[in-house]
């Protein structure tokens, strides 16, 4: 039985491609989550006294312990585990693809990699438009930079750079995420056709976006951020990153849902980048098909991150494709679906053959 010192997580492993796992299924030897399928579990139980026990599972085995002495909140996670990601099916602009991109589109002028770029509105609608072509299914437009020690801006000012653009995308009928954690500036968006929120803050910025996102029934992104932008490289103290950032996120699904959000509005992003240094990022994405456990679709934004250059080095952003390529193809292998991205044409041909190599 679970006590109070204790706590489960449950992740999927063991990635095998289509045609195998057609045969492994017959015999119950391996599972489907979302497009992806696995052949084994790692049950991890966190102690707060002894530590952390580790034990894998063949699907069949886990199977069979899930039905006879598996403790209740296990079961709950493996029930989270397989439920519906129908939000997907609803966000994706192709139903041949399995996988949803969104194309980002900074209109601030000091964005980490493409600040500056995007001011003008005929630049901004130009850019958005090839984007879609390439195959972007949204478009996230941001007005407020939140690269690591960026200057807060205020309200105003976020509005009068992002409504004129939402406006003249959603008029030429382009589907819009808006990136913001103002109550104010996502009431106006909204209104001006933003289909998602996509809040970096996970709703902990402005008390009033969550009855703003409950008033509209808005799909809404929560992401995992310590602090600010302007401190969170300063916060990145954890007991283990991967737990800590689990822990955090399935508070805020529980925070929104007990204020009338629905869960199947909610996609959750594990924040590569913001407040994790090098070997955090890297243990997040070694295990991020831990996070499917929620019960909510993932978002995984890691394009032109900083982590790519301490592998190898690389100062300016736009030059951190192919290492951008690689961590989004890891995503894919352990099911994640939602990709947030600089360079769509490319990453949708990866993933293209990436796909039709496994089916």
């Amino acid at each position: 039985m679970q006590t109070s010192q204790n706590k489960y997580y449950l992740n999927p492993i063991g990635f095998v491609n289509n045609e195998r796992a057609l045969e492994l299924e017959k015999t119950k030897d391996c599972i489907k989550i979302g497009s992806t399928f696995f052949t084994g579990f790692e049950v991890l139980e966190k102690k707060n006294k002894k530590g952390l026990i580790k034990k894998y599972f063949t699907v069949r085995e886990f199977f069979n312990y899930i039905d006879k002495k598996a403790p209740i909140k296990l079961r709950e996670n493996f029930d989270n585990l397989i439920s519906s990601r129908d939000l997907i099916k609803k966000i994706k602009k192709s139903q041949k693809n399995n996988f949803v991109i969104f194309g980002i589109l900074n209109v601030t002028p000091d964005s980490f990699s493409d600040g500056g770029e995007n001011l003008l509105l005929k630049d901004a609608l130009k850019h958005s438009q090839q984007m879609v072509k390439s195959g972007a299914d949204f478009v996230d437009l941001g007005g407020e930079s939140t690269r690591p020690g960026a200057v807060k801006v205020s309200e105003d000012v976020e509005a009068m750079r992002i409504l004129p653009i939402l406006q003249l995308l959603n008029y030429n009928k382009i589907n819009v995420s808006l990136d913001t954690r103002n109550s104010s500036t996502m009431e106006l968006g909204i209104l001006s056709g933003a289909k998602i929120i996509n809040d970096v803050s996970a709703l902990m910025n402005d008390k009033k976006s969550v009855e703003i996102i409950k008033y509209h029934q808005t799909p809404i992104i929560l992401m995992h951020m310590p602090g600010t932008p302007q401190n969170m490289m300063k916060k990145n103290i954890y007991n283990n990153v991967l737990f800590d950032v689990y822990d955090f996120l399935e508070e805020r699904i529980n925070f929104c849902v007990a204020n009338g959000i629905k869960r199947n509005n909610i996609i959750v992003d594990p924040g590569i980048g913001f407040g994790k240094n090098y070997e955090q990022n890297l243990e997040i994405l070694r295990n991020l098909s831990l996070f499917h456990t929620l019960g909510c679709p993932i978002m995984l934004g890691v394009s032109r991150k900083r982590f790519i250059s301490s592998i190898q080095k690389e100062d300016n952003p736009k030059n951190r494709l192919p290492g951008t390529i690689a961590s989004t193809i890891m995503g894919m292998k352990q099911g994640i679906q939602i990709h947030r991205v600089h360079d769509v044409s490319e990453i949708v041909q990866s993933l293209k053959v990436f796909e039709k190599i496994v089916n």
